[in-house]
């Protein structure tokens, strides 16, 4: 592959935005949700479909719109984000289950 396709790949992966999950998200990443999943088996006496039911009741939703704002101090646990037009915080082990689509980085 010569170094024009990688730039040009590249760039479109850039303009799409990247999924992750949103415990793997950076104070600062904004997005749209597109899945919530209760992939995991028990979780501190919670289902995984418990959990789901839970998260979906909150507000995380998919199309929803969500900014990472605040990680705290012991192992970055827990995190706050805007969800629309609410602050929610919650466990990492718990945002594991949210997927979002992040925003491209803004050009400059």
């Amino acid at each position: 592959m010569n170094d024009l396709s990688f730039d040009l790949a590249a760039a479109a992966q850039a303009a799409q935005g990247v999924l992750v999950r949103l415990s793997d998200a950076s104070i600062g990443d904004r997005g749209v949700i597109v899945e919530v999943r209760g992939a995991r088996g028990m979780v501190g006496g919670l289902g995984a479909e418990e959990l789901q039911r839970r998260l979906l009741e909150l507000g995380f939703v998919e199309g929803a719109r969500l900014e990472v704002l605040h990680e705290g101090l012991i192992r970055h646990d827990p995190i706050a984000v805007r969800l629309d037009d609410m602050r929610v915080a919650l466990r990492r082990r718990d945002a594991e289950d949210v997927f979002v689509l992040l925003d491209p980085p803004a050009a400059a």
